[in-house]
């Protein structure tokens, strides 16, 4: 059972926007400790942080290249947490994984690594 899956990827032109879901299976959305974020990866270079969300979704944090254009967001009923990508720029190409872990308030907004649950990735294209 794959533990997180990944949506809403695709192609957009330069000033349009996507939102990415990634739906839990094992995972608890609704944990009060849950760490869920989003990351991407540019061919050929590692895998960078993109955002964060904390337990009820009060203390989120990104990475200084997205913010004011990405949101994350969840949603307990469906298990699921997302990305809404505004403003995309042809360097916001990349393929984007979610992860998450359980942790504490502080670790999880300034954690890059450490995530034990991930998905397979959605493929961002944005064209000029």
């Amino acid at each position: 059972q794959v533990p997180l899956v990944e949506s809403g990827g695709g192609s957009v032109q330069a000033g349009g926007s996507l939102r990415l879901s990634c739906a839990a299976s094992i995972y608890r959305v609704r944990s009060a400790s849950a760490c869920m974020a989003w990351f991407r990866q540019f061919p050929g270079k590692e895998r960078e942080w993109v955002a964060s969300i904390y337990a009820a979704g009060d203390d989120t944090a990104y990475a200084d290249s997205v913010k004011g254009r990405f949101a994350i967001s969840q949603d307990n009923p469906k298990n699921t947490w997302y990305l809404q990508m505004n403003s995309l720029k042809p360097e916001d190409t990349a393929m984007y994984y979610c992860a998450a872990t359980y942790a504490g308030r502080t670790w999880c907004s300034s954690a890059r690594t450490g995530f034990d649950y991930w998905g397979q990735g959605t493929q961002v294209t944005v064209s000029s």
